[in-house]
């Protein structure tokens, strides 16, 4: 029997987004809260068997009244058993969410910690499933250190947690090592919020899925959950997009351009009308007003910062007549020029290599 799963993590719902306005901020927010009712819409679709979710699914204990409704009411939603392990973000205590509020049935809240796997027995689904969750912010020790995988004929073994693979800090550090021993089949983890695909220790595979929403520079790109189809032995994964909307880091070279403008649209990908993005202006030109330029460009994004790395425009060969490395090297290349003046190749090879001259020694002949 092969089990359909969904795994996601990081969630991080209620988080501030310092770096938008307060109102797109409140908006964001928001939009975080609809990824639950995607998420259930996702289960759904695909029948699954169980949702695993690994890890700060909140920013943090103190969240609106109305995330808490939307979260517990979307996890109701879901037909299937749902699993939590609460991470460094969202750990258990008297005045988590997690011992506030009144969850579903068919949602299971890990409570043990370091050494204490906690197990869920599915026998409907030839399964069992351990899980575990932090208790403070900070937990030095891994999780998974002496564990093994009671073992059964058959029996799928799945692990959800919060922590670190190769870490040595504090949230969570889990040794490759204590993965290949474990015993499970699949372990689904949080903490990391990039996609790591399908990864393998001796028997055992494991991932992380990444947030499903960047929420600022350092996460960007698409964003999504996983969705697996797993048996003794065999587990096959695929990254779903869920982020209503991306981050994007850009850097355009605005060189021999007659329009920064439209030298930035020609760089854009495709539907950007969504996206946060930062774009970075490199090369030889001039940016008369680059406050103008974002507010003139505004309308394609959700939201825009430039930042201006250009360098004024300059006569390429200036110091072809000097007595350096650098002289001899541009009367080599202007002599090479003038059989074809035009010949966009040379010009950028004197580029280049002027560009290597002065960040380095030039010695006088």
């Amino acid at each position: 029997m092969m089990l359909k799963l969904i795994h996601g993590a990081d969630f991080h719902l209620d988080s501030p987004f310092s770096g938008l306005s307060p109102e797109q901020a409140a908006r964001r927010r928001g939009e975080q809260r609809e990824l639950l009712d995607a998420l259930a819409a996702l289960a759904r679709e695909k029948e699954a068997d169980l949702v695993l979710l690994s890890g700060d699914l909140l920013d943090s204990a103190r969240i609106f009244r109305e995330t808490g409704w939307a979260f517990a009411q979307a996890l109701a939603a879901i037909p299937c058993p749902v699993f939590l392990a609460p991470g460094n973000h969202d750990c258990l205590g008297p005045a988590s969410p997690y011992a506030a509020l009144e969850w579903p049935e068919n949602v299971h809240i890990f409570t043990a910690g370091p050494g204490q796997a906690e197990p869920v027995d599915l026998p409907e689904l030839n399964c069992t499933v351990w899980g575990w969750g932090f208790f403070g912010p900070r937990q030095a020790v891994s999780p998974l250190r002496g564990f093994r995988a009671e073992s059964k004929p058959g029996r799928f073994k799945i692990g959800v947690l919060h922590g670190d693979v190769g870490g040595t800090g504090d949230y969570g550090p889990i040794d490759r090592a204590d993965i290949a021993a474990s015993g499970l089949d699949y372990l689904a983890l949080g903490h990391v919020h990039q996609y790591s695909g399908l990864q393998r220790e001796g028997e055992t595979f494991w991932a992380y899925p990444g947030c499903p929403e960047g929420r600022g520079f350092d996460e960007t790109g698409d964003k999504g959950v996983l969705y697996l189809e797993a048996g003794p032995g065999r587990v096959s994964a695929r990254f779903i997009p869920m982020s209503r909307r991306r981050y994007l880091s850009l850097t355009v070279d605005v060189t021999g351009a007659a329009d920064a403008r439209q030298a930035i649209l020609a760089a854009l990908p495709e539907r950007t009308q969504n996206d946060i993005c930062r774009i970075r202006l490199t090369g030889e030109g001039e940016i008369p007003d680059l406050a103008a330029l974002e507010r003139d460009l505004s309308s394609h994004f959700y939201g825009l910062s430039l930042r201006d790395s250009t360098r004024l425009p300059r006569d390429l060969w200036a110091r072809r007549e000097e007595d350096s490395l650098t002289g001899q090297f541009l009367r080599i290349m202007w002599a090479r020029s003038q059989s074809d003046p035009e010949d966009p190749v040379c010009q950028m090879a004197a580029r280049f290599g002027l560009a290597a001259l002065e960040g380095g020694e030039d010695a006088v002949l």
